[in-house]
């Protein structure tokens, strides 16, 4: 690419991401249109199904941290490309099982695997490279496509295994995510940072007067030190709460409503319902982050709305109110994904981005992994969803709260 190109390549890493994202987060929220046939036809309870989401969050979160250190070094098509291979060998798999044990394998650590390298670490730490001053905006865009990705596949899912079979809708999955997978990673993420092509962040022709100098190519920060920073640890317990309640909701919200006597196709379609608005949010939360000092406040306001949803799902009775609370509550989820890359920049400096966000989705997927299998559990022993909703709004409170606390600190660059 040349200097004067008129169109900055960051903005292709961003299409890129936003397509890449959307495909495989729109991919794995679709497991909740399939719980409930899969415990049918198993003749298990969801808690022992519920394990399979939990696997998959377990090893996406565990891969995430040699992702993210990959991306410090090379371009992330390849990482991309390597996961939509062996994400689409996954979901094939997942198709052909007949034992929950062949699920926790196909579905849980090949897919969780192949998602990883597709994963929020490899995309918005890509484009968070790419912009200083665009940088919220630009990550609030490729984070979009997890809503829009949603939005689509989740309701194509349910269509296909209303009409078909839920093996053949995880069939459709893996042929989506390899055709689309390996395409865009090999056209639009073929590149590491602008530095390493003569540019600059946000195709400026002059560098930012904060801007550290480039002396190096190769940035690293130890685990050991990570670990003795308070903020690290607030970063890791918060989004690893909040992406424990997602990943209950995701999963359960479903059979929750079918279970309320709603039909199977509006029940999945409020999946769409909260990526719709959470499409919305993505892109406003990013658009603030640029324009409020401290992203910590850009995240407690999303933090407020996912307390607000999820205190109205309490009382769902019927269609409206179910969508009342996904289109309230996908509004403040959409600022999980495009606030936390720019609060780690923010706080510990843009080119140690990758090894920090990888390490830190380990944390994040632990939480991730309980969610599924909580709310299962809470399901096969009191019999419906409702003290689920209850612990959701009380971690919720206290994730408010602790982000407030989040202080500045030195960057490690």
């Amino acid at each position: 690419m040349e200097k004067n190109q008129k169109i900055f390549w960051g903005w292709y890493i961003v299409g890129g991401a936003f397509l890449v994202m959307g495909m495989n987060y729109g991919s794995r929220y679709c497991f909740g249109v399939f719980l409930k046939p899969m415990a049918m036809e198993f003749g298990m309870s969801r808690s022992v199904i519920s394990l399979a989401a939990a696997i998959n969050m377990l090893v996406y979160s565990f891969c995430a941290i040699f992702v993210g250190r990959m991306l410090d070094r090379i371009a992330p098509r390849w990482i991309i490309t390597t996961g939509a291979l062996i994400a689409a060998c996954g979901y094939i798999m997942t198709g052909f099982v007949k034992t929950p044990l062949g699920l926790y394998v196909s579905y849980g650590l090949m897919v969780g695997l192949g998602a990883a390298g597709m994963g929020v670490v490899a995309c918005s730490s890509s484009v968070s490279k790419w912009f200083i001053k665009k940088r919220g905006l630009a990550v609030g865009i490729a984070s979009m496509g997890i809503s829009l990705g949603t939005v689509m596949l989740t309701p194509l899912a349910g269509y296909i295994a209303g009409t078909f079979n839920w093996r053949f809708g995880l069939m459709a999955l893996s042929f989506i995510i390899l055709m689309m997978g390996v395409f865009v990673s090999q056209t639009l993420m073929r590149k590491t940072n602008p530095e390493a092509y003569g540019l600059l962040p946000d195709g400026d022709k002059t560098t930012y007067s904060h801007q550290l100098p480039e002396t190096k190519s190769v940035y690293s920060v130890s685990a050991r030190t990570l670990f003795k920073d308070s903020r690290f640890w607030t970063l890791a317990i918060c989004q690893g709460l909040a992406v424990m309640i997602s990943m209950s909701v995701f999963v359960h919200q479903v059979a929750y409503a079918t279970d309320m006597g709603i039909d199977k196709m509006a029940a999945a379609a409020s999946l769409a319902a909260i990526s719709f608005t959470g499409f919305i949010g993505q892109f406003l939360f990013g658009w603030m982050t640029d324009r409020i000092k401290d992203p910590k406040y850009v995240s407690f306001t999303g933090i407020t709305f996912m307390l607000a949803g999820t205190t109205l799902m309490l009382n769902v009775q019927s269609v409206f109110n179910l969508y009342v609370c996904a289109l309230v509550y996908g509004f403040g989820y959409g600022s999980l994904a495009p606030v936390l890359p720019l609060l780690i920049a923010d706080r510990f400096g843009r080119h140690v981005l990758g090894s920090i966000y990888g390490l830190l989705t380990f944390f994040i997927g632990v939480g991730g992994a309980i969610g599924p299998v909580l709310g299962g559990f809470i399901y096969d022993r009191f019999g419906s969803y409702h003290y689920l909703w209850l612990i959701n709004i009380f971690v919720l409170s206290c994730i408010a709260v602790a982000i407030l606390t989040l202080k500045k600190g030195k960057q490690y660059v």
